[in-house]
């Protein structure tokens, strides 16, 4: 039996990831003024019940550009070492400093630290602000990045060095995948050779925010929308949103944040976690406990 919220202290934008026998959810640190968003934290089970938590796993120091508005971590393991993308500084034109960070570590908990010399992604392509990373390992170990805000969603296919991306045939490092209905917050899932997209639509700040999603045969898309699965509870909690996903051991679970129905805040957002039921091409709307 799983308690929501999680933790009682304020965040956002979970990434989860099952290694080495641990369950790990990389979060945002959410206040409602983004100057006080320095860092990123990190939840760590193994038991889904007893939780850890790990504050300021990035290593701050290789990164002098980051000024506000650290969020949205996405983490794989490619080659032995675990890389982390996370957004910086809320950038809304090109060349401010900030956008996509990249980060790496030895172990799951870090400490991360910066790969580059500048920002991954540091300008508006394709309409997309850079944020909200999510990074995807296909079944040949491909990996994947889809990210966006504003509307719009970006793909991308990472070098194997993870450093950069391969270009597509057409030269271009980015696809833009957008499905209608949009905003933010990209997660890709895998099972039976189908491709299940999910995004957050809606506005973040207020109970319009909810989780949608869509299925294809290829990691690029098209996406046929199929429909919501998470959407705010007059009984539960309000906006929920930015999800990712536990399908390890046997378990099938979205995980997410959520805000209390009394709250009065944009930065007041608990982590929760809640059944998934994937099959046949959908994706049951998710009953919030």
């Amino acid at each position: 039996m799983i308690k929501n919220p999680i933790s009682d202290k304020w965040y956002a934008d979970p990434e989860a990831r099952y290694y080495n026998g641990k369950y790990y959810i990389y979060v945002t640190q959410s206040f409602s003024e983004f100057d006080k968003q320095k860092n990123i934290d990190l939840m760590v089970s193994e038991d889904l019940k007893h939780w850890e938590n790990k504050t300021n796993i990035v290593d701050m120091s290789g990164f002098p550009w980051i000024r506000r508005a650290v969020w949205a971590p996405t983490v794989i393991e490619k080659n032995d070492k675990y890389y982390m993308i996370f957004a910086s500084n809320d950038i809304h034109s090109d060349f401010e400093g900030g956008g996509l960070e990249l980060a790496v570590s030895d172990t799951p908990e870090g400490p991360f630290r910066a790969v580059l010399k500048s920002s991954l992604v540091g300008q508006i392509i394709n309409g997309a602000q850079p944020i909200d990373a999510h990074l995807f390992k296909d079944d040949d170990k491909s990996v994947y990045l889809y990210y966006g805000g504003w509307g719009h969603c970006n793909a991308a296919v990472m070098s194997d060095d993870m450093r950069g991306f391969k270009p597509f045939e057409n030269g271009e490092l980015f696809r833009q995948i957008t499905p209608n209905g949009y905003v933010e917050g990209p997660c890709m899932l895998k099972k039976d050779g189908l491709y299940y997209f999910m995004w957050s639509s809606g506005n973040w700040t207020n109970e319009s925010y909810g989780v949608r999603y869509g299925i294809s045969s290829n990691p690029f898309g098209p996406f046929k929308e199929k429909g919501v699965i998470l959407q705010s509870d007059s009984e539960i909690a309000n906006g929920p949103g930015h999800n990712g996903y536990i399908a390890e051991n046997g378990k099938s679970l979205i995980v997410y944040h959520r805000r209390p129905l009394a709250a009065r805040e944009a930065g007041c957002r608990v982590l929760c976690i809640d059944k998934l039921s994937v099959h046949k091409g959908i994706i049951d709307p998710v009953k919030m406990t």
